[in-house]
């Protein structure tokens, strides 16, 4: 029996197996495609979460990763020694500060976006037209899932 014969029959069971399994393995790849530097998983992490909420409490950085405070304290140390994130005191609440990407900060996530996007444009580039289109079906699906 061919993998296809198995998707087709599966159950949703076996198919959310395999398809969080596949999203699992491709996550890590794609994850592994980043520029040469001295960053970490966690501080790319954080620099990316920072830069699509444009600007977060240190606690909601440590929520939105799923850190502990202590752990994101230490990730935001790093990533302002190098520039790439400041502080400014929080509008309302002067116990608070608010962290946001430096315009350096915003740079380096740029240039992580492109070699990512590099990275996957070049296998893309190797599939069918075919191929191609079910993943964009598959794109619209998985967004669809995430929203829900």
């Amino acid at each position: 029996m061919t993998e296809r014969t198995v998707m087709e029959s599966a159950t949703e069971a076996q198919l959310a197996h395999v398809l969080r399994d596949a999203i699992l393995r491709f996550n890590r790849r794609v994850r592994q495609a980043r520029p040469v530097g001295d960053l970490t998983f966690s501080q790319l992490s954080a620099l990316t979460s920072l830069q699509l909420a444009g600007a977060l409490t240190p606690r909601e950085l440590a929520d939105t990763e799923r850190v502990q405070p202590p752990t994101m304290t230490k990730i935001v140390g790093k990533l302002e020694e190098r520039g790439l994130v400041a502080r400014t005191p929080h509008p309302t609440d002067r116990r608070q500060v608010i962290l946001a990407a430096t315009e350096q900060g915003r740079e380096v996530y740029a240039q992580f976006e492109r070699v990512r996007d590099e990275w996957m444009a070049q296998r893309l580039a190797a599939l069918t037209p075919a191929e191609r289109e079910t993943l964009r079906q598959a794109a619209e699906i998985l967004q669809q899932l995430a929203r829900s």
